[in-house]
């Protein structure tokens, strides 16, 4: 009954799935008693079971298949995690260490292999490619610790591209002049290819997501789009004669900026490669490597502890040198090293090459297994102690005008009603919170009846808006409630639960003055002096390429400035993209001074407006890709402008196809209650006024008093 099933090595597909899983789920538990990384676990995990090990289980086909795609899957999440904006300002350093990170152990290694191996020049060179190159292994423990954007891990991976790319160039030159491959045609071809394929993926990538994303919103169909976008880069890159592992991390660089870290597609992504795939490359490395051999013939163990020796020590030289350079802390220096040091991908395909081209005997190819070995283990030790230290150090230097404002408690309303909006809105609200923080996300349903069927409606929408915060591994707590109206019902739940925010939403088809400046958001304006976010979005925000904000006169003298600063931000951030600021002279300063002190740097723009006719030339700026945000204001806050009567007008007439959003932040004082009579002028719908929302002249003169009274106090 169970023959074929428990010969050794194991060749039934289920069983060698059930055994790879239960590898990938114990392998850590295990391990955390000893304090070792997972990553080296795998490895470990792949010695016993493989054939030089207990002969468990075969180095077969699945962990062929399996292992590459765990490799490109690795590369492809190093890009798309990276911040390309921080990649662009450290582009100095980067380039430096790059230079540094490839030059060294390039040199070091060809004058150590020459003389102490023995080895020809040219092979010399070979066997210093796999030095100078390096494998992102340890990636993942950087992201779990959540500082992917910290300056020197950006400046590692500035270097690992200058690295990677070095090597390739010189494992190309190497290789070809062994088999032949020295005409001038060839390398002529070589390069036009090369050019053509970058061209390709960063003209034709971002076009092709951008449709797509717009046209499908299905989140099933976007994952595999992004995947088929990864693996056909990854094929063209192998055809052209780059490895495949380049058009992995090539097509992770491209397809960040609509991705964004807080988001299903990025949840998703994560977690198949962290989960799968990732887990099945490690453990078919570990397989490759024979102790026994090592063991029998101390003279490859003796090449081993040189190519060990070799790979570390330039590459603690490199980061050695930059922490020099750029005065970089000593912690920072073993957070490079850790993220440098690793061998796999470029190194396996060297030696596989020199192998085949018989100039690597088997003391270099076990020595080669063992130096990845030893280097992922220091690799992964030494990043996850200098990741730790670095947490603890930031926290410690937060600036305090920094954490005033995002370590306020963080309570965000969605109210939900229309099931083609609940999503977006969930999508919305993740992009402004702060990331840092796992405050959960309130959705409400506010009932004004009993009847069975909108019972039903109120379940069914809030496990939609449940479901769409889980995919984000995002809280959110629904909400359900019985009320007058829904504006009373909103009001209540902000006071009930101390929202410090409601984001509302309008269904991209509605009439923008007749729904989105009705009786109900007049209502709340009145009710509540919490900020309100109502927004707008046709497309996914994802795709936005710009984020354009109106900002009305005497901004800055707002209570809720500073936190819808905060929240512009982190959208900047999660998106992408940069912040165009349209703001008169006086409120710029402000704005900068307090983007300026953020840990991670936003994009940043300025344009200096000083009347309405300058908000009205935004009609001509605003493109389909980007994000409208007009900063509103109360009829009785000092920042409200006569001139914003015309605003639903304007609105209507020029952005009703865009992306928008008009934020009313929040104002000092004690809102009055929410009120439903008829005789209440804040009551009247949007048709009854002749002006809409902002089109009551009353109490202009109060306000006018309040604003003179506020500026000379501030003055004096």
């Amino acid at each position: 009954m169970f023959d074929g099933i428990i010969t050794l090595p194991i060749e039934n597909p289920v069983l060698i799935f059930f055994i790879v899983l239960s590898i990938i789920l114990l392998a850590p538990i295990l391990l955390n008693k000893f304090r070792i990384p997972h990553i080296i676990g795998l490895i470990i995990a792949g010695i016993i079971i493989g054939p030089h090990g207990l002969n468990l289980l075969a180095r077969d086909s699945s962990f062929e298949i399996f292992g590459q795609v765990g490799i490109l899957y690795l590369m492809f999440l190093a890009g798309i995690e990276m911040d390309i904006f921080s990649l662009i300002r450290n582009r100095k350093p980067g380039t430096i260490f790059g230079l540094l990170t490839f030059g060294v152990p390039m040199i070091l290694g060809t004058i150590a292999s020459h003389y102490i191996l023995n080895l020809d020049w040219l092979i010399s060179m070979l066997l210093s490619s796999m030095f100078a190159s390096h494998t992102l292994i340890s990636y993942p423990i950087v992201s779990r610790y959540g500082i992917n954007r910290y300056a020197p891990v950006t400046v590692a991976v500035a270097g690992s591209i200058f690295a990677i790319l070095g090597s390739l160039i010189v494992f190309a030159i190497v290789t070809g002049s062994l088999s032949g491959n020295t005409s001038t045609a060839y390398w002529v071809r070589f390069v036009i290819m090369v050019i053509a394929y970058a061209l390709f993926v960063i003209f034709v990538y971002p076009h092709l997501i951008r449709w797509f994303f717009k046209t499908y919103s299905d989140n099933v169909m976007q994952f595999i789009f992004v995947l088929a976008l990864v693996f056909f880069s990854s094929f063209i890159a192998e055809s052209i004669g780059l490895l495949s592992i380049i058009g992995a991390f090539f097509a992770g660089i491209i397809l960040n900026r609509y991705i964004p870290s807080v988001s299903p597609l990025m949840n998703r992504l994560e977690f198949v490669g962290n989960a799968l795939f990732i887990p099945y490359f490690l453990i078919g490395v570990g397989m490759m490597i024979d102790l026994g051999v090592i063991i029998e013939h101390p003279e490859m163990l003796l090449v081993a502890v040189i190519m060990c020796i070799i790979a570390i020590s330039t590459k603690w030289i490199a980061a050695w040198l930059i922490q020099l350079i750029f005065h970089y802390t000593p912690t920072d220096r073993r957070l490079i090293v850790g993220i440098t040091t690793a061998k796999a991908a470029v190194s396996l395909a060297a030696v596989i090459v020199g192998r085949q081209l018989g100039v690597f005997d088997d003391s270099i190819l076990n020595g080669t297994i063992i130096m990845i070995l030893v280097t992922c283990t220091v690799s992964s030790i030494l990043t996850e102690r200098a990741a730790s230290n670095i947490v603890i150090q930031l926290q410690d230097q937060e600036l305090p005008e920094v954490s005033e404002v995002t370590t306020n408690e963080e309570r965000i309303l969605i109210p939900v009603a229309n099931p083609a909006t609940v999503e977006r809105l969930v999508n919305m609200a993740l992009l402004m919170k702060n990331p840092k923080k796992n405050t959960p996300i309130y959705a409400l349903y506010v009932n004004d009846d009993s009847k069975a069927s909108n019972q039903y409606a109120s379940k069914r929408i809030l496990e939609q808006a449940t479901k769409a915060a889980s995919a984000a591994d995002a809280q959110l707590i629904p909400i359900s409630r019985y009320d007058l109206n829904i504006a009373s019902g909103i009001l209540n739940t902000v006071k009930e639960n101390n929202i410090s925010e409601v984001v509302l939403g309008l269904h991209h088809k509605a009439n923008i003055v007749d729904s989105f400046f009705g009786s109900k958001i007049e209502n709340m304006l009145r009710g509540t002096h919490k900020m309100i976010w109502i927004t707008k979005c046709s497309t996914p925000p994802d795709t936005t390429s710009r984020m354009i904000v109106s900002v009305p006169p005497m901004a800055e003298y707002e209570t809720g400035f500073a936190l819808w600063i905060d929240r512009m931000a982190n959208i900047s951030q999660q998106i992408g993209c940069r912040i165009c600021f349209y703001a008169y002279e006086s409120t710029i300063p402000h704005i900068r001074a307090l983007l300026n002190r953020r840990p991670q740097k936003v994009r940043q723009e300025y344009n200096t407006v000083e009347s309405w006719d300058d908000m009205l030339s935004l009609s001509n700026i605003v493109n389909d890709d980007d994000l409208f945000v007009v900063v509103s204001a109360r009829r009785a806050s000092v920042s409200f402008n006569t001139d914003y009567e015309k605003l639903p007008a304007f609105l209507s007439q020029y952005f009703a196809d865009n992306n928008l959003i008009v934020l009313y932040p929040e104002q000092f004082g004690t809102a009055n209650p929410a009120t439903t009579t008829f005789h209440d002028p804040l009551a009247q719908s949007a048709e009854s006024s002749s002006h809409g929302l902002l089109g009551m002249r009353d109490g202009m003169e109060t306000v006018r008093r309040w604003k003179r009274k506020i500026v000379e106090k501030l003055k004096s």
